[in-house]
């Protein structure tokens, strides 16, 4: 590896070396990466590129379907969270509406923008993966459609979480005494267990791709491993892995929050800051959620490819000793 181009991994490996735990290793991965910028701005330009016009395609398809729905008598230019009962049905009658069309919309939007992110990610990630290590190989196709299963297993574990929110809201605001504050729990809860769950599962889906690269094995072999890993002489990587994708997953949520309340700011100086002011504020902080997430992710794969290097790294031969002149 280069100096300059490995940065990320042959200074973390070393600080892996010594048997500490995957999280500790990881603190040093993310010190590396912090010190590498090019691997963020290759992240962020592949993902942007592609990002950035299909945002257009969805603001394009959303016009068009707000063109042709009518939202009149929904109560929508009323709304108001004074009344937070009223305001659920508001947004309810505004759902019925929409869904039928956005349903349509997706059947042919949805497709082609996972394609596109697919093709994008293969090659952008190759990219980003041969900064970390110029060892591997170049396999873009692989990841493309590596990729391209990984969005489709999240968009089940989407559609899930939906038909568990559509659950909570018939079984408590359904009734003749709807109970907001039940359904309210019930949908954080349900949310919450959705996004853990896939964040204890969705590794296997990120670890493929590596396996792919650094065993040269096909897609077939990429996901049989992945779900066997952890085994033989790897025997314990499997939980540093998953350890490392649940304080991702953490910190994901602490981002979130974060942002949530960046946003929440100006709401004491509303009379101060409104209108473009305002909308400018919101997008000034999408953008540093959306780079802080895309530096993580970088993160993320240099702490696996360490984690690998580490566990497949070669115990040095020992040295025979020369024997002691005998004392007479």
């Amino acid at each position: 590896m280069t100096t300059d181009s490995a940065a990320a991994v042959s200074g973390a490996a070393a600080t892996s070396a010594a048997p500490v735990r995957a999280t500790q290793s990881f603190v040093a991965t993310i010190g590396q990466c912090w010190r590498n910028p090019r691997l963020l701005l290759l992240e962020v330009a592949w993902r942007w590129a592609i990002g950035i016009p299909l945002c257009g395609l969805f603001a394009w398809e959303a016009f068009r379907i707000l063109s042709q729905v009518s939202l009149a008598g929904t109560g929508l230019s009323h709304f108001s969270l004074i009344d937070s009962l009223a305001a659920a049905q508001t947004v309810a009658e505004v759902g019925d509406r929409l869904m039928p069309p956005v349903l349509r919309a997706l059947l042919w939007i949805g497709p082609l923008s996972a394609a596109l992110w697919s093709l994008a990610s293969g090659f952008g990630r190759s990219r980003v993966l041969r900064r970390l290590d110029p060892a591997l190989p170049r396999r873009p196709w692989m990841l493309a459609i590596l990729q391209f299963v990984r969005i489709a297993a999240l968009a089940a574990s989407a559609a899930l979480w939906f038909v568990l929110l559509r659950w909570a809201a018939q079984s408590s605001l359904g009734g003749a005494a709807p109970n907001l504050v039940t359904y309210s729990v019930k949908a954080i809860a349900l949310s919450f267990a959705v996004f853990f769950a896939w964040a204890a599962i969705s590794w296997v889906f990120s670890i493929a791709p590596l396996l792919v690269l650094v065993e040269g094995c096909g897609i077939a072999a990429a996901f049989r491993n992945s779900v066997q890993f952890g085994k033989g002489r790897l025997a314990g990587l499997r939980s540093q892995m998953v350890e490392v994708n649940l304080v991702l997953a953490i910190i994901k949520v602490a981002l979130i929050v974060m942002a949530m309340v960046c946003c929440a700011t100006p709401v004491p100086f509303r009379e101060e800051m409104t209108g473009n002011a305002l909308y400018f504020w919101w997008i000034f902080v999408s953008i540093l959620y959306l780079v802080a997430s895309d530096f993580f992710q970088v993160a993320r794969l240099a702490g696996y490819i360490v984690l690998w290097r580490s566990r497949n790294a070669q115990p040095p031969v020992p040295q025979p000793q020369p024997a002691l002149p005998a004392i007479n």
